[in-house]
C-alpha cells in the first residue's frame, strides 16, 4: 500500500494474483465484473478516439480542441474522443463488432435504457468531446463529456440538450466523489512538489499537464469532497485550489462563499485531518480562466500556484467584497457569513489570527467578535448549517450559502435541467402543491430526466405534506442531493405572490418536462425505425414512422398550448363540467 500508494483492497487483489491465492467467490465475481467493465470502457475510449482523429464526424470537435490550444500530442496521449450526436453509434459498434452485451454497456454507464422499455437503450454521451477518466492505477473508470461549443448547448427548437459537462453515472467502477481527473499522471509530481493543485474542469487539468504543470488534477466539476481530500493527501499534505473566474466561480463569489466554507468543515471532521496541513486558493487575474493563464502566461500561473492564499483569508476577502463593511448592514452580513467557518477552525492560534483579520476587514472590534464566537449554538444555527434559517419568515440566503454541502447555483445547473429545478423548488418551498399533483395521472406528466431530480422527487413524495420538516428532509439525503436542495432554498428568485401565478408556474414546469419526455420518446422510436429498416422489416418501420408523426404532432400541440393552458387546468376541466364551461370548454 505504501510503495504503490494504493488502498487495501487493491493491494490485496494484486498480491493474491501474484501469490496464486484464490479470493472468496464473491470477490472473484466482482473482480471479473470489474475487468469486464474496464474492457468495455477501453473499447469505448478507443472508438471515440478514432471518431475524433480519423473521421469527418469529429472534425468540428478536433478544431475546437485545437482552437483552445491543445496539441495533437496531448489529444493522442490522453486518448480524447468524440461521441457522434446519434442515439446508438457507440452501442451498435461495441455490440456488433466487439461482441459486448447491452447489459455490460449499461453497467459501465455508457448506455441508458429507453424509457418504459425492458430491452434496448441509447448512448449516454452524444455530441460531446470525450475525456477518459482513470483511477490512480491508470485503469479506466468512467468518461467525461463536454458539449462542443457554447452555441450547441441548446438545439434550435429550444430543447435542452442537458448539462454542458456530463460525467458517467455511479457504477461499480466510477464514483465521482472519490475521483480526481488525471490523478494517475499527477501523483508522482504531487508527491515531489508536496502540493496538489486542484482545478474544476477537465480542460484546465489537461492544459496544465500540456504546459508542464503536472501536479494538477481536476475535481470533475464538483465541490471538493472528503473522499477526494483523502485521495490527494496520500501523495501530499497541501492543497491549492484554482477554479474558473467566471459566472460559476470567483466572479460570482459562489465558490468562495460556499464550497470553501463547506471544505473547512469537511477538513475539521475528516479522519485524515492530520495528513492535510495546508489549504489555499490560487488567485488568478480577474476574468481569466486557469487554462487561459497556463497557456498564455505560464509565469503568472506558476507564481499564483506557488503562493496560494490561506483558505479562511480568502473567504473573508470574498465576503468583504460582497458586503460593504462601511455600512452597518454590510458589517452584520460580513460577520454572519464568515463566523460559521471560523467556528469550525479547531486550532486556537489559527482561529485567533482569523478573528484579528476579520476585525480589521469588518471594522468590528475583536472583543465583539469573541462574544459572537462564544454565543450559544443558536447563532451558529442561524447563520450556519441549517438550510431553514429564517429572518422575518423568509429564507436567509447568507445562512444557506454558508452551510456545508451547499452548491453554487451553476453547479446545480450542471446536475439537473432548469424545468426540474423549477418544479422541485416550488414543491420544496410550497409543500401543499404536492396535493395538486395528485390530479395528474400517476407519474406520466412528471418525467424527470436527471438522476438527482428523480431521487429528490422520490424522497420528497414519501414525505408528509402536513408538517413537512425541511431540515429533517435535507438531513435524510446524501451530500450531493442535500447540496442541491439547500441551493434551491437559497435561490433569491422570489416565488409568485398569488395562487394563480403560483399554479401557472407549476403547470409550466410540468409542461416543459412533458415536452422533454416527448423528445425522448421520439428519439427512441427513431432508434427502432433504424433497426427495423436494417432488418428489412418495412411494415414495422412504416408503423413506427406513423407513431413518430403522431408524437411530433403532440409535441407541436403541446408547444401551442403552453401559452394559453396548463396541465392541471386541463385535468380540472375534464373532471368538472362547470370548470370546463368556465374555461371556455376547449383545452
Amino acid at each position: 500500500m505504501e510503495r504503490d500508494t494504493i488502498d487495501f483492497p487493491e493491494a490485496l487483489r494484486r498480491l493474491a494474483q501474484r501469490a496464486g491465492v484464490e479470493l472468496s467467490e464473491r470477490t472473484s465475481r466482482e473482480d471479473a465484473q470489474r475487468k469486464r467493465l474496464r474492457d468495455v470502457l477501453d473499447g469505448a475510449i478507443a472508438f471515440y478516439h478514432r471518431v475524433l482523429t480519423e473521421s469527418h464526424h469529429g472534425q468540428q470537435a478536433l478544431d475546437y480542441l485545437r482552437s483552445r490550444g491543445f496539441k495533437d500530442e496531448t489529444i493522442s496521449t490522453h486518448l480524447l474522443g468524440y461521441s457522434v450526436d446519434s442515439w446508438d453509434t457507440l452501442s451498435r459498434a461495441l455490440i456488433e463488432k466487439r461482441n459486448f452485451k447491452l447489459e455490460d454497456l449499461e453497467q459501465a454507464g455508457l448506455v441508458v435504457r429507453r424509457p418504459g422499455r425492458r430491452t434496448g437503450g441509447y448512448d449516454r454521451f452524444r455530441g460531446r468531446i470525450i475525456f477518459p477518466i482513470r483511477d490512480a492505477s491508470g485503469n479506466a473508470t468512467g468518461l467525461g463529456g463536454r458539449i462542443v461549443g457554447a452555441q450547441q448547448q441548446r438545439q434550435t427548437d429550444g430543447h435542452d440538450q442537458g448539462p454542458k459537462y456530463l460525467n458517467s453515472p455511479q457504477t461499480l467502477l466510477f464514483d465521482k466523489s472519490r475521483t480526481l481527473y488525471l490523478i494517475d499522471r499527477a501523483k508522482s509530481a504531487i508527491r515531489k512538489a508536496g502540493v496538489a493543485v486542484l482545478v474544476e474542469g477537465n480542460t484546465d487539468a489537461l492544459m496544465a499537464h500540456q504546459q508542464g504543470f503536472e501536479n494538477v488534477v481536476g475535481t470533475l466539476g464538483t465541490a471538493l469532497t472528503a473522499a477526494q481530500i483523502e485521495l490527494v493527501t496520500r501523495y501530499a499534505p497541501r492543497i491549492a485550489m484554482a477554479y474558473d473566474v467566471d459566472a460559476a466561480g470567483q466572479g460570482a463569489a459562489t465558490f468562495g462563499a460556499t464550497e470553501l466554507s463547506a471544505l473547512v468543515g469537511e477538513i475539521e471532521r475528516s479522519a485524515h485531518k492530520g495528513r492535510l496541513t495546508d489549504v489555499g486558493v490560487v488567485r488568478l487575474p480577474d476574468g481569466r480562466d486557469p487554462d487561459e493563464v497556463m497557456r498564455d502566461d505560464a509565469a503568472t500561473w506558476k507564481t499564483a500556484a506557488d503562493n496560494p492564499q490561506p483558505i479562511v483569508e480568502y473567504l473573508i476577502d470574498n465576503f468583504a467584497k460582497r458586503h460593504d463593511p462601511r455600512t452597518l448592514a454590510g458589517r452584520e452580513k460580513l460577520v454572519a457569513a464568515v463566523m460559521p467557518t471560523i467556528r469550525r477552525v479547531t486550532n486556537p492560534t489559527q482561529r485567533d489570527g482569523y478573528l484579528q483579520l476579520l476585525a480589521r476587514r469588518s471594522g468590528v472590534e475583536e472583543r465583539v467578535l469573541l462574544e459572537e464566537l462564544k454565543r450559544p449554538e443558536q447563532t451558529g444555527r442561524l447563520v450556519g448549517r441549517s438550510a431553514e434559517a429564517h429572518v422575518g419568515g423568509k429564507i436567509n440566503l447568507e445562512a444557506v450559502l454558508s452551510s456545508p454541502d451547499a452548491l453554487d447555483p451553476e453547479a446545480v445547473g450542471h446536475l439537473i435541467i432548469p424545468a426540474e429545478a423549477s418544479l422541485l423548488r416550488l414543491l420544496l418551498l410550497r409543500p401543499y402543491l404536492r396535493n395538486e399533483l395528485a390530479e395528474v395521472d400517476d407519474e406520466a406528466d412528471i418525467q424527470f430526466v436527471s438522476t438527482p431530480a428523480r431521487e429528490i422527487w422520490t424522497r420528497l413524495r414519501a414525505q408528509p405534506v402536513a408538517g413537512f420538516e425541511r431540515q429533517a428532509f435535507v438531513d435524510s439525503l446524501d451530500p450531493t442531493l442535500a447540496g442541491v436542495v439547500r441551493t434551491m432554498f437559497a435561490d433569491l428568485e422570489p416565488l409568485p405572490e398569488d395562487e394563480k401565478a403560483l399554479h401557472h408556474a407549476l403547470d409550466q414546469s410540468l409542461l416543459t418536462l412533458r415536452r422533454n419526455h416527448l423528445d425522448e420518446e421520439i428519439g427512441a422510436k427513431e432508434f427502432d425505425i433504424r433497426e427495423a429498416e436494417a432488418a428489412g422489416d418495412r411494415p414495422t418501420a412504416d408503423s413506427l414512422l406513423h407513431d413518430v408523426s403522431n408524437l411530433k404532432q403532440r409535441r407541436l400541440d403541446l408547444d401551442r398550448r403552453r401559452h394559453d393552458t396548463t396541465v392541471l387546468s386541463q385535468k380540472r376541466a375534464t373532471q368538472t363540467p362547470a370548470a370546463a364551461g368556465a374555461t371556455g370548454g376547449n383545452a
